[in-house]
């Protein structure tokens, strides 16, 4: 399967601007990006003059980057969201907010959803009362997450389930700490995403 496998911190460098892609360490002031926050390599601290094509580009980067989509499956991602009713770009920022890694992500089972994709591809949770390993799928109203029993005999999944207990879950979300179990009890809306897009900029790129 294909995957980034470079340095994080490289890729906020490159959309100026912090992505949240290491979990902790992003806010606990151990972040390359509040050293150096220019744009990696040589030229990386010039000042350019970003066109308009520059800044969609900007932002499709940023929203595939955060999280954690490779080229192909955003584009797909993308029409998808425009075959559905509604505005195509708070449909496709849903889209991806409904993908079982973030899901997992925004239960707090995992630090970043990067973790998140690998606790899921290692069986260690449940969808509807079955094994599930695919990160990309797209969970749906009604749907159950849950941590596998077998799995709650390992000490990193134990620890993850002891810090549940103040995890701020969002709303289309109802977490069961004690039992580390989530019901989507709606789908996610744009206002429910905690982070800045211009997901208009993203409509206009693909829709040259």
């Amino acid at each position: 399967m294909a995957r980034y496998t470079g340095p994080n911190c490289k890729m906020c460098r490159r959309e100026g601007c912090k992505l949240y892609l290491k979990g902790e360490r992003c806010t606990n002031g151990k972040c390359a990006f509040d050293h150096r926050s220019t744009a990696p390599g040589q030229h990386g601290a010039a000042r350019k003059k970003v066109g308009e094509y520059g800044k969609q580009l900007r932002e499709k980067q940023k929203a595939r980057r955060y999280y954690g989509v490779l080229e192909g499956q955003f584009k797909h991602y993308y029409e998808m969201a425009e075959k559905m009713d509604g505005i195509t770009g708070q449909n496709l920022l849903g889209l991806l907010e409904r993908r079982l890694d973030n899901v997992v992500f925004r239960m707090g089972m995992a630090a970043s959803r990067k973790e998140a994709r690998q606790l899921v591809l290692h069986a260690h949770f449940t969808l509807n009362g079955k094994k599930v390993t695919i990160p990309s799928l797209l969970i749906k109203a009604g749907d159950v997450i849950a941590v596998k029993e077998t799995s709650k005999e390992s000490a990193k999944i134990k620890a993850l389930i002891e810090g549940l207990a103040t995890v701020a879950t969002p709303k289309w979300l109802e977490l069961d700490a004690k039992e580390a179990v989530a019901k989507v009890v709606a789908l996610p809306q744009r206002d429910d995403i905690d982070f800045e897009f211009e997901e208009q900029l993203i409509v206009e790129l693909y829709s040259k």
